[in-house]
C-alpha cells in the first residue's frame, strides 16, 4: 500500500480538526468571557439589593422618631421603588439600560443622603444604637457597589477586548459589544453639603 497517496489526504484532515479545535477554543472563550460579565453584573445588583434591604430597615428605625419629616421619609421610600422596579438582562447590557438604572440609583442615592442629613437634627436618633449601626452598614455597602461596578467595569473590558479583536470577531459575531457602567451626569462636581 502506497503511503504517499493518502498523506494530502491526512495532513487536509489534520488542518480541518485543527481549525475546528481552534474555532471551538475561540467560542467557548466568548462564552467564558460573557458569563464572567453577567456574573458581576450581577454582584452589582447583589450590592444595590443589599442597599435597598437596609434602607427598609433604617426608614423603620427612622420612623421611630414621632416628629421626623414623614417627607424625607417618603421621598427615600419612593425613590427605592423605583429603584427596584429597573432590571436589566446582563445579555444584552445597553449603555441607556445602565444610565436608567444608574439614574434611579442616583434617587436613591441623593434621598438617602437628604435623610441622613436631616437626621442631625434629631440628636436621641443619632444616638440610637440600631440606627448607628445602619448607617455602618450602609458606608459598608456603598463601598461594596463601588468595587461591584468596578469589577463589572473590568470584566467588560475584558469580554469586549477579546470579542472586538480580530480574528475572534469573526466567528463571534453574536456576541456583541456590552456597555460600561458609567456615573452619573454631575457626578465629576463636589456634592454641597447643607447643615
Amino acid at each position: 500500500m502506497d503511503f504517499k497517496k493518502f498523506l494530502p489526504w491526512i495532513i487536509g484532515i489534520g488542518a480541518i480538526l485543527v481549525i475546528a479545535f481552534w474555532v471551538m477554543g475561540v467560542k467557548n472563550s466568548g462564552l467564558r468571557f460573557s458569563q464572567a460579565t453577567e456574573k458581576e453584573w450581577g454582584n452589582v445588583q447583589t450590592s444595590y439589593q443589599r442597599r435597598n434591604d437596609l434602607i427598609g430597615n433604617l426608614v423603620n428605625t427612622v420612623k421611630g422618631a414621632a416628629d421626623f419629616e414623614k417627607s424625607t421619609l417618603t421621598a427615600v421610600i419612593e425613590a427605592r421603588a423605583k429603584a427596584t422596579a429597573i432590571t436589566i438582562d446582563p445579555t444584552n447590557v445597553s449603555a441607556d439600560q445602565l444610565a436608567q438604572f444608574n439614574q434611579a440609583q442616583s434617587g436613591v442615592s441623593s434621598s438617602l443622603s437628604r435623610l441622613l442629613v436631616s437626621v442631625e437634627k434629631y440628636p436621641e436618633l443619632k444616638s440610637n444604637g440600631n440606627f448607628l449601626k445602619l448607617q455602618d452598614e450602609l458606608a459598608s455597602t456603598e463601598n461594596q457597589i463601588l468595587t461591584a461596578r468596578t469589577r463589572f467595569n473590568e470584566s467588560v473590558q475584558n469580554y469586549n477586548g477579546y470579542v472586538l479583536a480580530m480574528p475572534q470577531s469573526w466567528f463571534l459575531g453574536n456576541y456583541k459589544e456590552k456597555s460600561y457602567f458609567q456615573s452619573v451626569a454631575g457626578a465629576d462636581k463636589p456634592v454641597e453639603v447643607k447643615f
